[in-house]
Protein backbone atom coordinates (compact mmCIF):
# COMPACT_ATOMS: atom_id res chain seq x y z
CA UNK A 1 0.00 0.00 0.00
CA UNK A 2 1.05 3.57 -0.62
CA UNK A 3 2.04 5.59 2.43
CA UNK A 4 2.33 9.32 2.83
CA UNK A 5 4.94 10.64 5.18
CA UNK A 6 6.09 14.17 5.81
CA UNK A 7 9.80 14.84 5.32
CA UNK A 8 10.19 18.21 7.01
CA UNK A 9 8.63 20.73 4.60
CA UNK A 10 7.60 18.21 1.94
CA UNK A 11 5.37 15.18 1.66
CA UNK A 12 6.73 12.07 -0.02
CA UNK A 13 4.23 9.51 -1.27
CA UNK A 14 5.58 6.15 -2.41
CA UNK A 15 4.57 2.91 -4.03
CA UNK A 16 6.81 -0.18 -4.45
CA UNK A 17 6.25 -3.22 -6.66
CA UNK A 18 8.34 -6.29 -7.50
CA UNK A 19 7.56 -9.19 -9.82
CA UNK A 20 9.42 -12.32 -10.91
CA UNK A 21 8.54 -11.75 -14.58
CA UNK A 22 7.64 -14.28 -17.27
CA UNK A 23 10.91 -16.15 -17.77
CA UNK A 24 12.64 -16.47 -14.39
CA UNK A 25 11.91 -19.06 -11.72
CA UNK A 26 13.11 -16.92 -8.83
CA UNK A 27 12.95 -13.23 -7.97
CA UNK A 28 16.49 -12.01 -7.26
CA UNK A 29 15.40 -8.37 -6.82
CA UNK A 30 14.94 -6.89 -3.34
CA UNK A 31 13.79 -3.49 -2.18
CA UNK A 32 13.24 -1.30 0.85
CA UNK A 33 10.67 1.46 1.02
CA UNK A 34 11.06 3.12 4.42
CA UNK A 35 8.85 6.21 4.52
CA UNK A 36 9.69 6.86 8.16
CA UNK A 37 13.31 7.77 7.41
CA UNK A 38 12.85 8.66 3.72
CA UNK A 39 14.92 5.73 2.43
CA UNK A 40 14.17 3.87 -0.81
CA UNK A 41 16.40 1.13 -2.22
CA UNK A 42 16.30 -1.28 -5.17
CA UNK A 43 18.85 -4.10 -5.51
CA UNK A 44 19.13 -6.53 -8.42
CA UNK A 45 20.93 -9.70 -7.35
CA UNK A 46 23.26 -11.54 -9.70
CA UNK A 47 24.69 -15.00 -9.65
CA UNK A 48 21.72 -17.26 -10.37
CA UNK A 49 22.69 -20.55 -8.74
CA UNK A 50 25.05 -18.62 -6.46
CA UNK A 51 22.18 -16.91 -4.66
CA UNK A 52 21.68 -13.50 -6.20
CA UNK A 53 18.48 -13.27 -4.17
CA UNK A 54 20.50 -13.62 -0.97
CA UNK A 55 22.90 -10.90 -2.12
CA UNK A 56 20.16 -8.38 -2.86
CA UNK A 57 18.35 -9.13 0.40
CA UNK A 58 21.50 -8.70 2.51
CA UNK A 59 22.24 -5.45 0.68
CA UNK A 60 18.88 -3.76 1.22
CA UNK A 61 18.61 -4.95 4.82
CA UNK A 62 22.10 -3.67 5.65
CA UNK A 63 21.52 -0.30 4.01
CA UNK A 64 18.21 0.13 5.82
CA UNK A 65 19.76 -0.91 9.14
CA UNK A 66 22.69 1.50 8.88
CA UNK A 67 20.58 4.46 7.78
CA UNK A 68 18.22 3.91 10.71
CA UNK A 69 21.13 3.55 13.15
CA UNK A 70 22.55 6.91 12.01
CA UNK A 71 19.28 8.84 12.12
CA UNK A 72 18.82 11.71 14.55
CA UNK A 73 21.50 12.00 17.21
CA UNK A 74 22.44 8.33 17.22
CA UNK A 75 25.98 7.83 18.49
CA UNK A 76 27.66 5.01 16.56
CA UNK A 77 31.08 4.32 15.13
CA UNK A 78 31.23 4.84 11.36
CA UNK A 79 33.18 1.93 9.81
CA UNK A 80 34.85 4.07 7.11
CA UNK A 81 34.86 7.50 8.72
CA UNK A 82 33.05 10.53 7.30
CA UNK A 83 34.03 11.89 3.89
CA UNK A 84 34.50 15.64 3.76
CA UNK A 85 32.73 17.34 0.89
CA UNK A 86 29.67 15.13 1.21
CA UNK A 87 26.59 15.91 3.27
CA UNK A 88 25.76 13.81 6.30
CA UNK A 89 23.02 12.00 4.38
CA UNK A 90 25.32 11.34 1.43
CA UNK A 91 27.82 9.85 3.87
CA UNK A 92 25.09 7.73 5.42
CA UNK A 93 24.12 6.30 2.04
CA UNK A 94 27.65 5.77 0.77
CA UNK A 95 28.81 4.15 4.00
CA UNK A 96 25.74 1.91 4.20
CA UNK A 97 26.44 0.59 0.69
CA UNK A 98 30.12 -0.02 1.43
CA UNK A 99 29.11 -1.77 4.66
CA UNK A 100 26.64 -3.93 2.71
CA UNK A 101 29.42 -4.83 0.28
CA UNK A 102 31.59 -6.05 3.15
CA UNK A 103 28.74 -8.09 4.58
CA UNK A 104 28.28 -9.81 1.23
CA UNK A 105 31.96 -10.68 1.05
CA UNK A 106 31.92 -11.99 4.62
CA UNK A 107 28.80 -14.07 3.95
CA UNK A 108 30.29 -15.59 0.79
CA UNK A 109 33.43 -16.60 2.70
CA UNK A 110 31.36 -18.39 5.34
CA UNK A 111 28.83 -19.97 2.96
CA UNK A 112 30.66 -21.64 0.08
CA UNK A 113 27.50 -22.01 -2.01
CA UNK A 114 27.18 -18.21 -2.03
CA UNK A 115 30.62 -17.58 -3.50
CA UNK A 116 30.33 -15.26 -6.48
CA UNK A 117 27.01 -13.72 -5.48
CA UNK A 118 26.69 -10.00 -6.17
CA UNK A 119 24.08 -7.27 -6.54
CA UNK A 120 23.47 -3.84 -7.96
CA UNK A 121 22.04 -1.08 -5.78
CA UNK A 122 20.30 2.24 -6.32
CA UNK A 123 19.27 4.12 -3.18
CA UNK A 124 17.63 7.45 -2.36
CA UNK A 125 17.56 9.20 1.01
CA UNK A 126 15.18 12.17 1.17
CA UNK A 127 15.29 14.86 3.83
CA UNK A 128 14.53 18.56 3.87
CA UNK A 129 13.69 18.80 0.18
CA UNK A 130 16.96 17.16 -0.90
CA UNK A 131 17.34 13.67 -2.33
CA UNK A 132 20.75 12.06 -1.95
CA UNK A 133 21.08 9.39 -4.63
CA UNK A 134 23.69 6.62 -4.60
CA UNK A 135 24.17 3.72 -6.97
CA UNK A 136 26.40 0.85 -8.01
CA UNK A 137 25.66 -1.14 -11.17
CA UNK A 138 22.86 -0.68 -13.70
CA UNK A 139 19.78 -0.23 -11.52
CA UNK A 140 18.53 3.27 -12.25
CA UNK A 141 17.04 6.44 -10.81
CA UNK A 142 14.96 8.76 -12.99
CA UNK A 143 13.63 12.25 -12.25
CA UNK A 144 10.27 13.17 -13.78
CA UNK A 145 9.68 16.93 -13.73
CA UNK A 146 7.44 19.21 -15.81
CA UNK A 147 6.39 16.36 -18.07
CA UNK A 148 9.95 15.32 -18.91
CA UNK A 149 12.08 12.44 -17.66
CA UNK A 150 15.80 12.58 -16.93
CA UNK A 151 18.10 9.66 -16.15
CA UNK A 152 19.87 10.69 -12.96
CA UNK A 153 22.26 7.75 -12.66
CA UNK A 154 24.81 6.44 -15.16
CA UNK A 155 24.94 2.68 -15.67
CA UNK A 156 28.10 0.96 -14.51
CA UNK A 157 28.03 -1.42 -17.45
CA UNK A 158 30.25 -2.46 -20.33
CA UNK A 159 27.84 -1.20 -22.98
CA UNK A 160 27.48 2.20 -21.32
CA UNK A 161 31.26 2.55 -21.29
CA UNK A 162 31.22 1.87 -25.05
CA UNK A 163 28.49 4.47 -25.54
CA UNK A 164 30.42 7.05 -23.51
CA UNK A 165 33.52 6.31 -25.61
CA UNK A 166 31.58 6.74 -28.86
CA UNK A 167 32.14 3.14 -29.95
CA UNK A 168 28.42 2.34 -30.17
CA UNK A 169 25.23 4.41 -29.92
CA UNK A 170 22.26 4.05 -27.57
CA UNK A 171 20.24 2.05 -30.09
CA UNK A 172 23.06 -0.46 -30.54
CA UNK A 173 23.59 -0.63 -26.78
CA UNK A 174 19.96 -1.52 -26.16
CA UNK A 175 20.21 -4.74 -28.18
CA UNK A 176 23.87 -5.55 -27.59
CA UNK A 177 24.55 -9.16 -26.48
CA UNK A 178 26.71 -7.85 -23.59
CA UNK A 179 24.16 -5.30 -22.36
CA UNK A 180 23.76 -7.13 -19.04
CA UNK A 181 27.47 -7.09 -18.14
CA UNK A 182 27.99 -4.73 -15.20
CA UNK A 183 31.38 -3.26 -14.35
CA UNK A 184 30.59 -2.50 -10.71
CA UNK A 185 28.60 -4.47 -8.14
CA UNK A 186 28.41 -5.18 -4.43
CA UNK A 187 30.09 -8.47 -3.58
CA UNK A 188 32.85 -8.23 -6.15
CA UNK A 189 35.82 -6.87 -4.20
CA UNK A 190 36.52 -5.12 -0.86
CA UNK A 191 37.18 -1.68 -2.38
CA UNK A 192 33.90 -0.43 -3.82
CA UNK A 193 33.37 2.84 -5.67
CA UNK A 194 29.92 4.33 -4.99
CA UNK A 195 28.53 7.21 -7.05
CA UNK A 196 26.63 9.75 -4.93
CA UNK A 197 24.84 12.95 -5.95
CA UNK A 198 22.37 15.43 -4.47
CA UNK A 199 19.14 16.52 -6.11
CA UNK A 200 17.00 19.48 -5.02
CA UNK A 201 13.36 18.43 -5.13
CA UNK A 202 10.39 20.55 -6.18
CA UNK A 203 6.64 20.06 -5.67
CA UNK A 204 5.13 17.50 -8.07
CA UNK A 205 8.53 15.93 -8.83
CA UNK A 206 8.59 12.17 -9.17
CA UNK A 207 11.52 9.85 -8.65
CA UNK A 208 11.54 6.38 -10.16
CA UNK A 209 13.94 3.69 -8.94
CA UNK A 210 14.01 0.47 -10.94
CA UNK A 211 15.91 -2.68 -11.76
CA UNK A 212 16.92 -3.34 -15.36
CA UNK A 213 13.98 -5.68 -15.77
CA UNK A 214 12.00 -2.52 -16.48
CA UNK A 215 14.44 -0.65 -18.69
CA UNK A 216 15.30 -3.62 -20.91
CA UNK A 217 11.61 -4.16 -21.69
CA UNK A 218 10.44 -0.54 -22.06
CA UNK A 219 11.81 2.52 -23.85
CA UNK A 220 12.20 5.65 -21.74
CA UNK A 221 9.33 7.27 -23.66
CA UNK A 222 7.05 4.38 -22.71
CA UNK A 223 8.09 4.63 -19.06
CA UNK A 224 7.36 8.37 -19.01
CA UNK A 225 3.95 7.89 -20.61
CA UNK A 226 2.94 5.33 -18.01
CA UNK A 227 4.24 7.39 -15.08
CA UNK A 228 2.22 10.44 -16.18
CA UNK A 229 -0.95 8.50 -17.01
CA UNK A 230 -4.01 8.68 -14.73
CA UNK A 231 -2.84 11.88 -13.07
CA UNK A 232 0.65 10.60 -12.39
CA UNK A 233 -0.10 8.96 -9.05
CA UNK A 234 2.44 6.68 -7.39
CA UNK A 235 0.06 3.84 -8.21
CA UNK A 236 1.59 3.93 -11.69
CA UNK A 237 4.39 1.78 -10.28
CA UNK A 238 2.07 -1.19 -10.90
CA UNK A 239 1.32 -0.64 -14.61
CA UNK A 240 5.04 -0.11 -15.22
CA UNK A 241 5.68 -3.69 -14.08
CA UNK A 242 2.63 -4.94 -15.98
CA UNK A 243 3.92 -3.33 -19.19
CA UNK A 244 7.36 -4.90 -18.75
CA UNK A 245 5.71 -8.30 -18.44
CA UNK A 246 3.51 -7.70 -21.50
CA UNK A 247 6.64 -6.91 -23.50
CA UNK A 248 8.20 -10.23 -22.55
CA UNK A 249 9.03 -10.05 -18.85
CA UNK A 250 12.48 -11.50 -19.47
CA UNK A 251 13.80 -10.53 -16.04
CA UNK A 252 12.60 -9.73 -12.54
CA UNK A 253 11.21 -6.19 -12.39
CA UNK A 254 11.13 -3.86 -9.39
CA UNK A 255 9.89 -0.27 -9.30
CA UNK A 256 9.66 2.33 -6.55
CA UNK A 257 7.80 5.49 -7.54
CA UNK A 258 7.97 8.58 -5.33
CA UNK A 259 5.94 11.77 -5.66
CA UNK A 260 6.74 15.06 -3.94
CA UNK A 261 4.03 17.46 -2.81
Amino acid sequence: MSERERTRSMYIESRSVTDVGRKRQRNEDSYVSNDEVGLYVVADGMGGHTHGDVASRIAVETIDEFVQLTSGDADITWPYGIEEGLSLNANRLKTSIRFANQRLLDHARKEVECEGMATTVVAVLVEGGVAEIAHVGDSRAYLIRDGKMQLVTSDHSWVNEQVQSGVIDQKQARNHPLRNVVTRALGGKPELEVDVQALELAPDDRLLLCSDGLTTMLEDSEILGIVLDRGGSVGQADPLVDAANRNGGEDNTTTILLRVS
